[in-house]
């Protein structure tokens, strides 16, 4: 199956290669990596420290919060594992006429196994990866290569295995095949049991740097990509989802409310709450800019990690109880106005 993530991976890595190969003229450039590296470099080379060591560890977690490139980085060390050719320093960083590269690309190499959730009868997507999808795994990891050398699994993502799929998963962990490598991708959002993080090695990936932040929405041909680089904080895979103008409106919002306060009048309050309660989308940019201006404050002054932890029961309520968004961004509101009161 090629999931979502997937085809947003292999259509990101069609638009950077047509944006890295062709020069002002429109003509052919250097060749470039299929999957640029943006930021990420210490995490990439604990791995291979470890490979070039020969005493690769079977399984990996890929640990960080979502959109930060995970499944890009998995699939450039799947392509290493199974023989991809780099054209670069970047070990990891074969092109797309690489024959290695062109079958993860497509999604038809033999020897990559790609765990998500799958789609309903309805078109939607299930709400946990499922056992069976698990059992499929460990057949396929019982086989022989095809190509020869490695097998590669990628499961994305840890937080959505259910009881039963993570069982399952434990006895590809507890007898790991010879040959066979394990990309478990984690966004944090859920724990990781100790059954599974004992048995795994864990590469964690920061938010990126403005500047590589903005190099990944310029690659992807993202418009306002430098507006949009603020916006995302380090997670440009978010990009499309806050892309729209009320997002970008609601964000602006955001930020003029923390200049005005604790002195806002009611009409700023007002249009922050309109802004932010259009949609979930609009919200979650709010939200997201506000408690990012909490944690940044939070830093010198650490009473405001309180406000920070008080805001993020609003946001979670708001995804798991379906509440309103604009009865979330009044709730929000009136959260950072009782933290100025209170100081």
């Amino acid at each position: 199956m090629c999931g979502p993530r997937r085809d947003a991976v292999a259509q990101s890595a069609r638009r950077s290669r047509l944006r890295y190969n062709r020069g002002a003229s429109g003509g052919l450039m250097t060749v470039a990596p299929a999957l640029p590296l943006f930021g990420h470099t210490n995490a990439q080379s604990a791995f291979l420290a470890a490979r070039d060591s020969g005493r690769l560890h079977h399984a990996w977690i890929i640990q960080g919060l979502s959109g930060i490139g995970k499944s890009r980085f998995a699939l450039r060390l799947a392509a290493l594992q199974l023989g991809a050719k780099p054209i670069s320093e970047d070990p990891a960083g074969a092109p797309a006429s690489d024959p290695v590269m062109q079958k993860i690309l497509s999604n038809g190499h033999p020897d990559l196994k790609l765990i998500q959730r799958q789609l309903n009868d309805k078109g939607n997507l299930k709400q946990d990866i499922s056992v069976d999808q698990i059992r499929e795994l460990n057949a396929f990891f019982s086989l022989k290569p095809a190509l020869g050398g490695w097998r590669v699994g990628i499961i994305d993502a840890l937080d959505e295995l259910n009881t039963s799929s993570v069982n399952a998963l434990l006895k590809t962990l507890e007898e790991p095949p010879a040959n066979c490598l394990l990309f478990l991708i984690s966004h944090a959002t859920a724990p990781i049991l100790p059954t599974i993080r004992s048995r795994c090695q864990t590469l964690r990936l920061r938010p990126l740097a403005l500047e590589d932040t903005q190099s990944v929405l310029e690659t992807t041909e993202m418009e306002n990509p430098v507006e949009l680089a603020s916006l995302v904080r380090g997670r440009p895979g978010r990009a499309e989802e806050l892309a729209g103008g009320k997002v970008m409106v609601a964000s602006s919002a955001a930020q003029s409310l923390v200049k005005s306060l604790p002195s806002a009048n009611e009409a700023q309050l007002s249009h922050a709450i309109l802004c932010a309660g259009e949609d979930d989308q609009t919200f979650s940019a709010f939200a997201d800019t506000i408690l990012n201006w909490v944690s940044e404050k939070a830093v010198e002054e650490p009473v405001w990690s309180e406000v920070w932890f008080e805001g993020q029961k609003i946001v979670s309520a708001q995804k798991s109880l379906h509440i309103p968004a604009d009865q979330a961004a009044a709730k929000l509101v009136t959260q950072l106005q009782s933290a100025f009161a209170n100081r």
